[in-house]
């Protein structure tokens, strides 16, 4: 595959609404290849009782769970989710834990180590798409005892998760406790496959039940009439399909008035508008799995179907259900492995001085038994010293194990802060001791952060760093504590990050939330395994703060979800712009923009964007023009925010614009000359440095020379009989700011021909229109006349006639201006249409600088003229 494949497939994969994806199994010279599996659905199920893996020859899925691995896709993304197998699941040679991993076109995907595939991403054929869009029904699941109070659950939009957390089901914590919970918090889901809603069970602690039997490893598809139990028998509900609406809900779509079963009372029924993500549904928080309740009535249940089962012949079985108790087991061993440690370490620590005091006694025994006086005697004083050597390492001993004693009384006793000031103390010069660590870490959690989790939850963020840096100052003596605290510190930025981004929803903030989301997933990714190790020993010491932990591995997905899709897209954003800018295409963006806004709702700050987008296409257009008074004026007031559009401007500043000392020169000959210091003006225009403008420069210093004589000649023909004239051509060619100066010197003598300056005006613009409706008469400059070799009579023709009328308009509307006369609104139309057509040629123009010679598009550039071209007509 070539570099450029995969991020191009990705890329188009991400811009289609539909596009499937194909497993390509990497073939091996032992093992010969197997067919390519098109995945066509949102949710596709790998295991050994999963179609078409129930159709490989066995020995290919020895290795293989038979509830292996889900593959999804969720905001136009890939994932993968590993559901606990017993061989694993690998990505391009990593392993798949407990959060779902992003899959991208050219990926390795390995399940079991034993079937592998290569991954692409193609668009779907529009006749398929067209043929997979399937309505989607609706489901209605009605209570089925009327003694609990339960409302009927109507379901619109899919996946859709049961769970003790989810509203559907906590609002019922109140009154029924134990059966809330014997639900977990990723119980079951309902999905859609092939227009079809299918259940399956997430490994739940007590199991989803349909029609009384307990679900397997494989999802069941639901039938009108099916009875579901969650749990127990508490939960159970009768399940009713609605005909689908006449267009396919979204997963944003809220149905106002949806077609409810005669069985339900629509004013208490709850109503499901919004899908689940199922990046929540296949991210496994195996701390939190601790709070399940067992429902011994459904594990008895469920113990005596699987032994009809077994009794049934049915062996082999490696699922999930099995791997998950195992895990639970585990986990019950590893909360209580920290216990049993410490009881064996102190029993051994005891049987060791019992076992030196014995030795001493036995040495004793045998110095006094002998009849030699000098041997006793000898013998008694090496007992002697043994003894003092035993004493001493008995009362080191004892003191060591009385520190620690001390601090579990102090912790049983609840005095958490005298247990870690006595810690700290302890540890001041036992740095090494791991039991007394622990147990003041455990001392400094229990003391702290109660308050530190009041101060988060009411988003009193300043506060809560000050506790932690608190926390962090009674850690000094202590690195275990220290490493705790350094996770709560995460817990903290995370969570007041996403509250001041208005919730986990909020909108992605471009350039301003990337950085902060690359920070905290890359805290979390640098040992993703070992944090969550941390946090569970945290909420073990203090319970309370599993809530926020599972609060924050919740964010964390939203984060992970929002970096694979809309950080993502930000990048190929700015990459385009990068793109587009360097090609001097900034006219190629709007319509990208556009699309972007459209296809990602929750991407805030392309107004920003589109503002710098169109303060560079100003700055770019006046410098391919060579409009060096427009230009300069556009770079006093021009600002951009945003790293694209600022990374691009420094490069056209370095290479194209003029140079500072160049602008500041500039800036001074304008000042001198609008104050009236012409010959200052003009001695600063020639004195400028030659670069890359000199031309530029040099035609607005002949301009300038040219007023300065024409002014100089009025002065000197004043009284005579075409002074009037004169004076009016010469009024007409000035600007009302460049030419202030010059502006002021002949107002009074202009306003005493008022009436005349107005009929030139007039005259001018007439004869603007005139020239204009040649110019459209004989047809516009196209485009093979702008990219000829040499300048045709038409193409000068055409230009000059054009150059003519916009210079006629102008000086027209120039005089109605600066007198503040009314005039037809038509000559407003007229000048607006010219100048349009003017900019347009000569941006077409600059467009071909990569095909015509330069000094062939100078040549015809000063054909088309303008106001501010560079040879802007001398009066």
């Amino acid at each position: 595959m070539a570099n450029g494949d995969a991020p191009i497939a990705e890329m188009r994969a991400t811009l289609d609404s539909t596009f499937d994806v194909v497993l390509s199994p990497v073939a091996s010279a032992q093992r010969p290849a197997l067919d390519a599996i098109r995945i066509v659905d949102n949710l596709f199920a790998i295991g050994r009782s999963e179609v078409p893996f129930t159709d490989y020859p066995a020995e290919r899925i020895t290795r293989l769970s038979r509830r292996h691995a889900r593959i999804f896709t969720e905001h136009g993304a890939v994932y993968v989710a590993d559901l606990g197998s017993k061989n694993g699941t690998t990505l391009n040679g990593v392993a798949v834990r407990q959060a779902p991993a992003r899959v991208r076109a050219g990926d390795e995907l390995c399940f079991g180590g034993e079937l592998c595939y290569r991954v692409s991403i193609e668009p779907r054929a529009r006749i398929v798409a067209a043929a997979s869009a399937v309505p989607v029904p609706g489901l209605l699941l009605v209570p089925q005892r009327d003694d609990l109070g339960l409302q009927p659950i109507d379901v619109q939009a899919f996946p859709f998760l049961i769970s003790k957390a989810d509203e559907v089901f906590s609002r019922y914590k109140d009154r029924y406790p134990h059966q809330v919970n014997y639900i977990s918090r990723r119980h079951a889901h309902i999905f859609l496959k092939s227009g079809e809603l299918y259940l399956e069970d997430l490994g739940s602690t007590n199991g989803t039940f349909v029609g009384g039997k307990r679900l397997d490893e494989t999802a069941l598809p639901l039938v009108e009439g099916d009875l579901l139990a969650f749990g127990g028998d508490h939960f159970v509900y009768r399940v009713t399909l609605q005909k689908p609406p006449e267009v396919e809900p979204t997963v944003t779509q809220v149905f106002l008035n949806p077609a409810v079963d005669e069985a339900a009372d629509t004013d208490k029924t709850t109503f499901v508008a919004a899908a689940h993500s199922f990046l929540d549904i296949f991210c496994v928080d195996p701390g939190l799995q601790r709070e399940d309740e067992v429902n011994e009535a459904a594990q008895a249940a469920s113990a005596h179907a699987k032994r009809d089962t077994l009794t049934g012949g049915v062996s082999g079985v490696n699922g999930t259900h099995g791997a998950k108790g195992t895990n639970r087991t585990n986990g019950t061993q590893g909360a209580n492995s920290t216990h049993v440690q410490q009881g064996t370490n102190g029993a051994s620590a005891q049987k060791g001085r019992s076992r030196r005091w014995r030795l001493l006694a036995s040495e004793l025994s045998k110095a006094f038994a002998g009849s030699d006086h000098a041997m006793v005697h000898r013998a008694a004083w090496r007992s002697g010293a043994a003894f003092v050597v035993l004493l001493i390492i008995a009362l080191t001993l004892y003191m060591r194990g009385s520190s620690e004693r001390e601090l579990r009384n102090m912790l049983a006793s609840g005095d958490y802060t005298s247990a870690v000031t006595a810690a700290n103390g302890y540890l001041a010069n036992h740095p090494t001791d791991t039991k007394v660590s622990a147990l003041a870490s455990e001392a400094l959690l229990k003391a702290k952060l109660p308050n530190w989790l009041n101060t988060l939850q009411k988003a009193q963020f300043d506060q809560a760093d000050a506790l932690l840096k608190e926390m962090s100052a009674l850690s000094t003596n202590n690195a275990d504590a220290a490493s705790l605290v350094g996770e709560l510190q995460w817990v903290g930025d995370l969570e007041r990050f996403v509250v001041g981004r208005g919730g986990a929803d909020a909108p992605i903030r471009m350039y301003t939330d990337e950085a902060t989301i690359s920070g905290l997933l890359q805290r979390w990714d640098d040992d993703a395994r070992s944090h969550q190790r941390a946090l569970d020993r945290i909420a073990s010491y203090v319970p309370v703060f599993a809530e926020p932990y599972a609060q924050a591995l919740s964010h964390l997905r939203k984060l992970e979800s929002d970096d694979s899709v809309y950080i993502a897209a930000i990048d190929r954003l700015n990459g385009t712009i990068r793109t587009e800018l360097a090609r001097d295409k900034p006219d190629a963006l709007p319509a990208v923009l556009d699309d972007y806004a459209q296809r990602y709702p929750r991407l805030a700050g392309l107004d920003r964007v589109r503002e710098d987008l169109r303060h560079y296409a100003d700055v770019l257009n006046a410098a391919l023009s060579r409009q060096l008074t427009p230009l300069l004026a556009l770079l006093k007031t021009v600002r951009f925010n945003t790293p694209p559009f600022r990374a691009q401007f420094q490069q056209l500043a370095v290479n194209r614009l003029p140079s500072t000392d160049v602008i500041q020169r500039h800036d001074a000959a304008s000042a001198a000359w609008q104050r009236g210091d012409a010959q200052q003006a003009l001695t600063g225009l020639q004195t400028m440095p030659a670069g890359p403008w000199s031309d530029v420069i040099a035609a607005e210093l002949a301009h300038k020379k040219a007023l300065l004589d024409q002014f100089t000649d009025l002065q000197k023909t004043r009284g005579s009989k075409d002074y009037d004239q004169r004076l009016l051509s010469f009024y007409a060619s000035l600007d009302p700011t460049a030419d202030a100066w010059f502006v002021q010197s002949v107002q009074k003598d202009v306003a005493a021909l008022h009436d005349k300056a107005l009929a030139r005006a007039q005259d001018l613009l007439l004869r603007a229109q005139s020239l204009w409706k040649q110019y459209r008469a004989n047809g516009p400059i196209g485009g093979t006349q702008r990219l000829e070799a040499g300048i045709s009579p038409g193409f000068r023709n055409e230009a000059r006639l054009l150059s003519d009328a916009q210079s006629a308009a102008q000086q027209g509307m120039r005089i109605y201006t600066q007198l503040k006369a009314d005039h037809p609104a038509d000559f407003d139309r007229l000048l607006a249409d010219i100048e349009a057509e003017a900019d347009l040629q000569r941006r077409s123009l600059t467009d071909l600088r990569m095909v015509l010679d330069p000094g062939l598009l100078k040549a015809k550039l000063a054909l088309i003229g303008g106001e501010q071209s560079e040879t802007r007509q001398s009066p």
